[in-house]
């Protein structure tokens, strides 16, 4: 291909369209994921190829606006900064961190849902007159809990970037009392009506409805693979029987089976009723694979190309990696469904959450009042985060690096921490800590670690996501095919997209329809089928790191092209935004055994939860081994009462 035609396929495409992202310089790609495979460092191969600023706008892209417009994901700055960390390049250095004098009751490693959680529970239980100090390495707070902005012809949009859905709990249960003490009073939502000209469309409030396939407005992609170039549609395809996929009919049996949920409904499986029964821990020693292919007489083949790694996504990889109970996990904690659907989000995902726990902690943070949309529209106050005089405090890009008892752990009376902001390094002083980050950074960060949390933390195995936010000025050509949400086989970016009806918190629109200009979400796993859960992590993760913003973006515009065109898409016209939010480790994802144990060794979750490590006790999501904000705010409440029953009254 000729630069000429390049660059006029990349104007079909609309990649010289200066929403899309900042002014970058042409620069080379940088290095393949092969070739990080065989890599010792990430980072040293990503400096090998971006030696300047110009390389952070390449990797990072269009951040959209407000806010969070600096913090799309793990940004160049919050990678570089963690791979110091974990490659050792802070050591020498950590007698030259500056003392800043300062004394904590506790200091929370993590700023995301869960940190935010603990330093609520420390605060309201050791007393208001307490200190607590949260170490955030982002650039603002909320972890995965965290939005994206656009402006779309003079319309705010809003999409989330990680954390999305919530759920609506018991009456006076735990979880229930925590919203409610937050400001979440009335837990289910009200949203958008259908506004259109035409009959109303079936269009889901999540991400994860499918609402169009009970009622025929969903759509089936094949790709290239499957046949004729660029795909065949499938539209509604449980009532058309698959009869224009491009597969055997075997194969079409098999996905009717499957998406029509006769597989499931024929299927004789009694689910774990309460967490460690006979089932679950039965479930925890198979993979998820294993389970479906006995469970649901599918093929591994079947599974993993039709299936995967859509089924094991919640926990972010194929199934043949994971544990069979990560797919049961958070049931468990059963939500509250007689006064109406229980599943719930906000425009921005639980960003909302996020921004009412820290409105509650330090009431100056954000401005307006401690309600839904105050919090959703406030804007956030950035220098009472960190105010002098306030007890409670948020320190933004401040990376914890080396967090060591100050002598024996079992006698010890001070925690000693250093974090870095940028190349400065301070170190403070704490009564007691929470580990609320996640296992990746802590294992590195822990200095006097014993061996059994060590080879716990060893069993931890974490995988990439990308969420990447597409706005649309319109969505038209969806309507025109009939769909409201599709999924796609044979290549791509993602698995699936689907149109949703927004929450109508404070301006959000009271209605939607096929003008309206809408945010799509392509949610990107990384599942290598057949190689260890390890090592799939590392694979997705030297995929996801060293692609560029621009490829990434030529990929999406060319996927959309290649779906769309059909019914009267243009990339260049009706694209009004991209925004990639790249998690490098997104998903702790269980492998058999992780819960439970295997092989007379206790599971590695419990090792870490059951008791404090002097005075460092364990909290995160990872712990429960179930990616689900409501375990963030559980483990962080374990965290907490641990240390006040054993450190601060022991």
């Amino acid at each position: 291909m000729t630069a000429d035609k390049y660059l006029a396929g990349d104007r079909v495409l609309g990649m010289n369209s200066s929403i899309t992202r900042r002014d970058f310089l042409e620069s080379t790609l940088l290095v393949s994921g092969a070739a990080l495979l065989n890599a010792a460092s990430p980072a040293q191969l990503l400096a090998a190829k971006a030696q300047s600023e110009s390389a952070a706008s390449e990797w990072n892209g269009f951040g959209g606006i407000g806010e969070y417009a600096t913090s799309n994901g793990n940004t160049w700055e919050v990678l570089t900064a963690g791979h110091k960390l974990r490659d050792g390049n802070c050591e020498k250095v950590l007698g030259d961190a500056t003392e800043t004098g300062e004394i904590f009751d506790c200091v929370i490693v993590g700023g995301g849902i869960s940190g935010l959680a603990a330093a609520l529970f420390f605060t309201r239980q050791a007393g208001p007159n307490t200190t607590t100090l949260i170490l955030e390495n982002h650039p603002i707070f909320g972890g995965e809990a965290k939005q994206n902005e656009f402006e779309v012809d003079g319309q705010r949009l809003t999409a989330h970037q990680g954390s999305a859905i919530y759920f609506a709990q018991y009456p006076r249960s735990f979880l229930a009392q925590f919203y409610d003490s937050i400001g979440l009073k009335e837990p289910h939502l009200e949203y958008q009506k259908w506004g259109g000209a035409g009959p109303e469309m079936s269009v889901g409030r999540t991400p994860y409805d499918s609402a169009g396939m009970s009622t025929g407005q969903y759509g089936f992609w094949f790709g290239a693979q499957f046949g004729p170039k660029p795909g065949v549609w499938q539209i509604d395809p449980v009532g058309k029987k698959f009869a224009s996929a491009p597969v055997s009919e075997a194969t079409k049996r098999g996905l009717l089976r499957w998406y029509s949920g006769a597989a499931s409904g024929a299927a004789l499986f009694t689910p774990p009723k309460y967490e460690g029964d006979a089932i679950s821990r039965h479930l925890d020693s198979v993979t998820l694979e294993e389970h479906y292919i006995h469970q649901y007489s599918l093929s591994r083949d079947f599974i993993r190309t039709f299936l995967s790694p859509d089924l094991g996504g919640g926990s972010g990889l194929g199934a043949d990696a994971l544990s069979a109970y990560c797919d049961y996990a958070a049931e468990l904690l059963h939500p509250y469904e007689e006064k109406g659907e229980a599943v719930q989000m906000f425009p921005g995902g639980n960003t909302t959450i996020a921004r009412l726990m820290v409105k509650t902690l330090i009431p100056s943070s954000i401005s307006g009042d401690a309600t839904v949309d105050g919090v959703s529209f406030g804007k956030t106050n950035f220098a009472a985060l960190d105010a002098k005089d306030s007890p409670a405090k948020i320190r933004l890009g401040a990376t914890a690096i080396s967090i060591r008892h100050e002598g024996a752990p079992e006698k010890s009376e001070f925690v000693s921490i250093i974090y870095s902001v940028g190349e400065e390094l301070f170190r403070v002083r704490a009564r007691s800590v929470v580990m609320a980050g996640g296992s990746w950074t802590a294992k590195h960060a822990l200095r006097d670690l014993p061996p059994t949390h060590r080879e716990a933390y060893a069993q931890f195995f974490r995988s990439p996501c990308m969420m990447a936010n597409v706005a649309l000025r319109n969505w038209r050509p969806l309507a025109k095919l009939g769909v409201t949400g599709c999924r796609w086989f044979g290549g791509g970016i993602g698995n699936y997209i689907e149109l949703r009806r927004l929450a109508t918190v404070g301006d959000i629109p009271k209605t939607i329809s096929p003008d309206s200009p809408v945010v799509l979400t392509l949610k990107v796993l990384y599942s290598y089928p057949g190689f260890s859960t390890e090592d799939q992590g590392h694979r997705g993760r030297g995929e996801m790191i060293t692609t560029s913003f621009r490829e990434y973006e030529q990929r999406i515009r060319q996927q959309f092209t290649d779906m769309f065109s059909g019914a009267g898409f243009e990339a260049s016209r009706d694209i009004a935004g991209i925004i990639l939010n790249r998690w490098g480790h997104a998903y702790l994802s269980p492998q058999p055994g992780f819960f439970f144990g295997k092989g007379g060794k206790p599971a590695p979750r419990d090792v870490l939860r059951s008791a404090p490590f002097g005075r460092i006790a364990f909290a995160n999501t990872d712990l429960a081994g179930a990616m689900d904000h409501r375990f963030s705010i559980l483990e962080a409440q374990r965290a907490v009462q641990q240390l006040l029953d054993q450190v601060i009254t022991g």
